[in-house]
């Protein structure tokens, strides 16, 4: 037996509902036509309720006033929206639904005892709202969704027809919140290792199957702008110098190709000169950890990591310090001292006699437990401070 389809926009419908974990504002497309197929004055999406600290995570979509056309979002700061926002949902009756149960206002209080509650008159009057329709679904790492439709007094309650339709919507509604909670902490992650990285003062590039530059970090990004040994050519990495540039390529096709053959590649190592008569760059290559199933030409297949002798990592001295109880003076002398400068130099860089410079030294050597210049070097290199 045909299952009847509740409405010919429930397949565009499912369509936005998968598309919102890719969106600027996540489910801007599918908000508006929730709202248009319940008939309501008011759509809205919970992803993180609102609390005296947090502003919460609301979606709002509201329909258009008489003679407008269109059914875009709420301003999040209009007055209606943001009463909403603030007002109605901090005292939501519908918190501790039952996960993927749908409940109307109705069901847990009639009209009469409704309108001589204090939650009408302070909370839902002033928004002219009155009828609610709404669910709760959770996805299992725990982030929990409310969708609220409400109407004002005068419309109809919602009806069985309406409730059927958002007990469909929900389980599509779940799934698509666990891939969008699911791309949130991968992209979180990667946020946080880009940046390691990039505090490291290391250059990142990623690179497709055809060597073609899918992603570049900000201080890799420095280097090709400054196209010193290291550049963009359209869309492929290019080194001067032919025979290094064909080693690269070589390295990269090698790395693509022990992935389609399921074998293990070989990480490459370069030196790249440059032209400037600067230190030489050093490059690594390194193949992109990828799925059985990955597929696509534009899929990430090769890691480049770029370090560039003559720039420093800017190691925070408030982190050094309480790393290992250094006084500020004397963080900023570890620093001076990290970045290959002498005593001399760092004394006279501080414009402290190299006298004041040895005394703060042995200070440094024996809050850290090192006895020579190469060990604090080397321990600050080592030591989470540049990532303060």
């Amino acid at each position: 037996m045909a299952i009847p389809i509740p409405d010919s926009r429930y397949d565009q419908l499912l369509g936005l509902i998968y598309q919102g974990p890719l969106e600027e504002l996540p489910w801007q497309s599918a908000l508006p036509l929730l709202r248009s197929l319940f008939d309501a004055q008011v759509a809205s999406l919970v992803l993180r309720p609102p609390s005296a600290e947090d502003r919460g995570a609301i979606l709002n979509c509201v329909r258009p006033e008489a003679g407008h056309s269109g059914d875009d979002l709420a301003d999040p700061e209009a007055w209606q929206a943001a009463s909403y926002r603030e007002e109605f949902f901090s005292l939501d009756p519908f918190v501790n639904l039952p996960p993927d149960k749908v409940v109307t206002l109705e069901d847990m209080l009639p009209d009469a005892e409704l309108i001589d509650s204090e939650y009408y008159r302070q909370y839902l009057q002033p928004v002219d709202l009155f009828r609610i329709l709404g669910v709760d679904t959770v996805e299992p790492g725990g982030m929990v969704a409310r969708l609220r439709f409400s109407r004002r007094k005068p419309e109809a309650s919602f009806s069985q027809e309406e409730r059927r339709l958002l007990e469909l919507i929900t389980p599509h509604l779940r799934r698509a919140i666990q891939i969008y909670a699911t791309l949130n902490r991968t992209i979180s992650e990667r946020d946080v290792y880009a940046g390691a990285v990039a505090q490291l003062a290391m250059a990142s590039i990623i690179l497709d199957e055809q060597a073609r530059v899918l992603s570049a970090n900000p201080v890799a990004q420095a280097l090709l702008d400054e196209a010193d040994g290291l550049s963009l050519r359209g869309e492929r990495l290019h080194i001067e110098g032919r025979d290094i540039n064909k080693e690269l390529q070589q390295a990269v096709a090698s790395i693509v190709r022990a992935q389609h053959q399921g074998e293990t590649s070989v990480v490459k190592a370069l030196r790249v000169p440059r032209s400037s008569g600067r230190s030489d760059l050093g490059l690594v290559v390194r193949p992109v950890p990828v799925s059985e199933w990955s597929e696509g030409q534009s899929s990430p297949s090769a890691a480049i990591f770029i370090s560039d002798p003559d720039l420093h990592e800017s190691a925070s001295r408030q982190t050094l310090a309480e790393l290992f109880g250094l006084t500020p003076a004397e963080a900023n002398l570890a620093i001076l001292l990290a970045r290959g400068l002498s005593l001399a130099e760092a004394s006279t860089a501080q414009t402290i006699s190299q006298h004041t410079a040895r005394a703060q030294l042995k200070s440094i050597f024996a809050k850290t437990g090192v006895s020579r210049q190469a060990e604090l070097v080397r321990l600050i290199i080592k030591s989470v401070a540049s990532l303060g």
